[in-house]
């Protein structure tokens, strides 16, 4: 039985290009362009992404080329939820799969209600 593997800590900027579908060019734009994107950088100065940069990614891939705002109105909407608020870091086709999150969420903290009430 093969392993799946783990998602690494790191990404390099063509490897962040190929997953978001996104051109390197385009990614260094947008650092000048969106505040809350800021990879890193390692020793050698290569641009550093991490999961949530990644997400943030996706995020501004999902304003700009599906929802139809432009540069301005996709920072716009970034600042008015805040980093990390409100905004669904999701495509369309993985709500079904957002759903069952949820819902298995607010299954767990009704346990953990229930054990802080009951500890025996």
């Amino acid at each position: 039985m093969a392993r799946k593997p783990l998602p690494k800590l790191f990404y390099k900027i063509g490897e962040v290009s190929k997953i978001c579908g996104v051109e390197t060019h385009v990614l260094r734009y947008w650092e000048t362009e969106f505040p809350l994107l800021s990879p890193g950088k390692n020793r050698s100065g290569q641009r550093i992404f991490r999961q949530k940069d990644m997400e943030l990614v996706d995020t501004i891939r999902h304003l700009l080329y599906e929802e139809g705002h432009t540069i301005s109105g996709a920072r716009k909407r970034l600042s008015e939820q805040g980093a990390g608020g409100g905004l669904p870091l999701f495509r369309k086709q993985d709500l079904p799969y957002r759903k069952a999150l949820a819902e298995t969420r607010k299954e767990l903290e009704s346990l953990a209600a229930q054990l802080r009430r009951d500890p025996s």
